[in-house]
């Protein structure tokens, strides 16, 4: 499974920029992008929402959970109707 900090220096990639330009984009400083990409230090939940809209990512795929960028852990709608409790 892979770290919050490898997803995000992937995606970086992927998009072929650089963490200055990220950094720039999303009004953080280049030393922040490179501490979250080398798991010295945690995004928020506020910044990883910033990286999932800004790359188009899913948060579970930016997290680890799944494999797939656009993926999701799970449709909450198909969770609660197999759960007989939530269904009254």
């Amino acid at each position: 499974m892979s770290t919050i900090g490898e997803r995000l220096k992937i995606l970086r990639k992927e998009a072929g920029l650089s963490q200055k330009q990220v950094a720039e984009t999303l009004k953080m400083s280049k030393p922040i992008v490179s501490q979250y990409e080398s798991n010295q230090r945690k995004p928020s939940l506020g910044k990883l929402i910033r990286f999932s809209r800004f790359y188009n990512a899913s948060l579970d795929y930016i997290c680890g959970n799944v494999d797939e960028k656009g993926e999701l852990l799970g449709d909450i709608e198909a969770l609660l109707a197999t759960d007989k409790k939530y269904q009254e």
